[in-house]
């Protein structure tokens, strides 16, 4: 009960935090982009695996990983299942409604369920909210899920050494930025310089 009471406290904080919605809603209707060494394509199951330095950008949404899954239902929506090499994390980054900030992740593994319009980072995850290149929040956990239509994002803690040095043993750990208005989120205020996101499975920008 009192886990359960925690974790919708969390949602409601985030919810506050974060402002009126985590992504752009309109990417969800974007064609999806890729790049990689390799890629098969089945039409009747209207399933594609690329492997290799793979590069995905549908809209202001970006991923990078080693390989990719994507498929497709029977009324188009989109589905993706990216996952890294051994070592590896994939990396994500997508730009807010209506502000000059960014949500960035890295993890094992990232879902993307497009028809919720859900994004679930897996294994090591980290998420941050940048405002130009300043961290205003930064979410760590073993597994990190955001919901872009109920705008709530929840958190399950790591296992022991699963981020080392950031998160105890089954617990998450948060910075969180007090919220601007529209007109003051494209200038950095508080907070610390974003890291620069590096992955072992392709060169970066």
């Amino acid at each position: 009960m009192i886990k359960t009471c925690s974790l919708l406290l969390l949602q409601a904080l985030l919810v506050l935090t974060c402002g009126s919605a985590f992504a752009e809603r309109a990417d969800k209707n974007k064609p999806l982009n890729l790049e990689a060494d390799a890629a098969r394509y089945d039409d009747a199951q209207k399933v594609m695996v690329a492997e290799g330095a793979v590069l995905v950008t549908k809209g202001t949404m970006m991923m990078r990983a080693a390989r990719l899954e994507q498929r497709e239902d029977k009324e188009g929506n989109q589905f993706l299942v990216a996952t890294s090499s051994a070592g590896g994390r994939v990396l994500f980054k997508q730009k807010r409604e209506g502000l000059d900030e960014f949500m960035e992740g890295e993890a094992e593994r990232i879902d993307y369920d497009g028809k919720a319009d859900v994004l679930k980072l897996s294994g090591r995850a980290v998420m941050r909210r940048l405002r130009g290149s300043t961290v205003a929040d930064e979410s760590i956990g073993n597994q990190i899920v955001f919901n872009n239509v109920t705008e709530t994002l929840s958190m399950n803690g790591a296992p022991a050494g699963a981020v080392a040095g950031t998160a105890p043993q089954g617990r998450v750990r948060m910075m969180l930025s007090p919220k601007l208005d529209k007109a003051a989120a494209s200038v950095p205020t508080g907070g610390v310089p974003a890291p620069a996101l590096k992955n072992s499975e392709t060169a970066q920008p």
